[in-house]
């Protein structure tokens, strides 16, 4: 936890180092500093695995759900989002040793704070395009095991990229295209023991997953 605290204390410096070093114009209160953002969204793991003892690999369910976000604009360029979703996903480990291995099913809690850059202001057009980096922090909850005796992740900190764009329909409300991926590895350990006494697998899990959204927001 200490590690996540610092990262996001460091990346909350490096925003306002920037902002501090902006064009003073930028600062005054003429424009909406927030946004506030509903989408669905699709999030496809790109997973692979390092898995000890039976060897193989690990595949890893997609999922829709729906996520809400939101951005505070430090200027009229500069912002910060943070999001929040919650996944579960069905987990298998195949080729293995021991054929294909249901590990049941987990789900990730992976709040992510990106800080963007927005290339038009709010009066510059309907098309208002961003780019964004960040770091999220995934917890993993409500674990079922399947047909192991039990299965167990550990919260990992990632990274995140981001583009996407914001297509206004007025001076509020406005329709939302992202695409994020995030980099996100955790350490698995399996207890298999109810398959072969004393059995206990460890892996080391690449989940990746690319969180492709859509949905609506408003500015105020």
């Amino acid at each position: 936890m200490r590690k996540v605290l610092f990262a996001i204390m460091a990346m909350s410096l490096l925003t306002v180092n920037f902002v501090n070093g902006q064009d003073q114009e930028e600062k005054t209160n003429d424009f909406k500093r927030w946004q506030v953002r509903l989408r669905g969204v699709g999030v496809v793991p790109v997973e692979s695995a390092k898995v000890g003892v039976i060897g193989g690999d690990v595949a890893i369910s997609n999922a829709l759900i729906p996520e809400l976000d939101f951005t505070y604009f430090f200027t009229k360029n500069i912002a910060a989002e943070l999001i929040l979703g919650t996944t579960k996903h069905d987990v298998q480990a195949v080729n293995t040793a021991a054929g294909n291995v249901d590990l049941g099913s987990v789900y990730l809690l992976p709040p992510t704070l990106t800080a963007q850059y927005h290339f038009c202001t709010e009066k510059e057009g309907v098309f208002k395009p961003y780019i964004g980096a960040g770091l999220n922090y995934t917890l993993f909850y409500n674990v079922k095991s399947g047909a192991v005796a039990d299965v167990k992740y550990d919260n990992a900190l990632g990274y995140a990229a981001q583009v996407g764009f914001d297509l206004m329909i007025d001076d509020t409300y406005f329709i939302n295209v992202d695409a994020k991926r995030l980099f996100l590895s955790t350490d698995v350990t399996v207890d298999a023991s109810n398959l072969a006494p004393g059995l206990t697998v460890p892996a080391e899990v690449d989940i990746n997953p690319w969180l492709l959204g859509i949905g609506f927001g408003m500015k105020f």
